[in-house]
């Protein structure tokens, strides 16, 4: 290898991890800023009391498109039982889904990666298996994400505050780079010869075009899904694109600010780009109500379920581990 060329890969390994420390700290400040600037001026006893208000028909609607969400996302690992031929039951890849996936939104990425390894392995998988299956879903999730958020930035793009300076270029820009990441990794499920690599010991590989456009459209839809109990605890008051391009843009921040559940980075971010459209009462009376739907009644459903997996695990591993009759 060339000198030169590995003292340079050595700098980058070095720096990079620095930077990445410096933008997140620059990122969760800005959102820490616009929180702090928001709440000031935020009527709190209006926030209660709209969230009190709302009609128990709106409701019930926001609670029956999170319960579909949550099954939904729960058949994303299925995609990575396709790929690496484990023999765990449809009914319990689901259930580790729905459980990881609950703890993830509740105490961050960290807990629900422990829970997901903790629990397949509880059930007789390995850690190469359960790491092929966990990219197989994370990539699922973020494929549709891109999809939706770079038509939406391109075609649709969002109305910001009149006080931001970023444009409907930029985000155009932004919204078409995203579409050509996705298209790119379609046209190589669909058009690559060599449909496997091994990084640092584990096994890449790249399912079939008809796998990939499935995919695009349960995560498309699962997004559509979480962005319509929004709307729907709006009462429709902001129209839907509007709504999906916010909670975008703000499942984004939670990721890079690392908050557990996001907290206080969802309601900031709606509450910076849409002040200007509802008042701050009524937006974050909808928005607590859709944490209690979304986040928080699954949360005891999930730990409920993850104690029953718990002292069923082992009975369930030694069941699989039968020899076919």
């Amino acid at each position: 290898m060339n000198p030169r060329a590995a003292v340079a890969d050595e700098a980058t390994t070095s720096v990079w991890p620095v930077m990445k420390r410096i933008l997140t700290v620059v990122f969760f400040g800005l959102v820490a800023w616009l929180l702090f600037r928001q709440a000031r001026i935020i009527e709190w006893d209006r926030v209660w009391a709209s969230m009190r208000a709302l009609p128990h028909a709106v409701l019930a609607i926001g609670a029956a498109l999170g319960l579909a969400s949550h099954v939904l996302y729960s058949t994303f690992d299925l995609f990575g039982r396709h790929l690496t031929g484990h023999r765990l039951g449809t009914g319990r890849v689901m259930l580790v889904t729905f459980i990881s996936y609950v703890f993830n939104l509740n105490l961050g990425s960290p807990g629900g990666l422990a829970f997901r390894y903790r629990l397949y392995a509880r059930l007789g998988l390995g850690n190469e298996v359960i790491t092929r299956v966990l990219t197989m879903s994370l990539l699922t999730n973020w494929l549709g994400y891109t999809v939706l958020a770079g038509g939406v930035l391109l075609f649709r793009p969002l109305a910001l505050p009149p006080d931001w300076k970023l444009g409907h270029d930029g985000l155009q820009v932004l919204g078409g780079v995203l579409l050509t990441v996705a298209a790119s990794y379609i046209l190589a499920c669909v058009a690559a010869k060599k449909r496997s690599w091994t990084v640092r010991g584990y096994e890449i590989g790249l399912p079939s075009w008809r796998i990939a456009a499935m995919q695009v459209v349960l995560s498309c839809t699962n997004w559509l899904l979480i962005a319509g109990i929004v709307h729907v605890l709006l009462q429709q008051r902001i129209a839907y694109p509007t709504v999906l391009s916010v909670l975008l843009i703000a499942a984004v921040a939670g990721v890079i600010t690392h908050v557990p559940a996001g907290i206080g980075v969802l309601e900031g971010t709606f509450v910076a780009l849409l002040w200007h459209q509802v008042p701050h009462g009524e937006l974050l009376g909808a928005l607590f109500a859709y944490r209690a739907i979304y986040y928080l009644a699954p949360m005891i459903v999930a730990t409920a379920m993850y104690l029953f997996v718990e002292v069923r695990a082992k009975a369930l591993a030694q069941e699989l581990a039968r020899p076919d009759p």
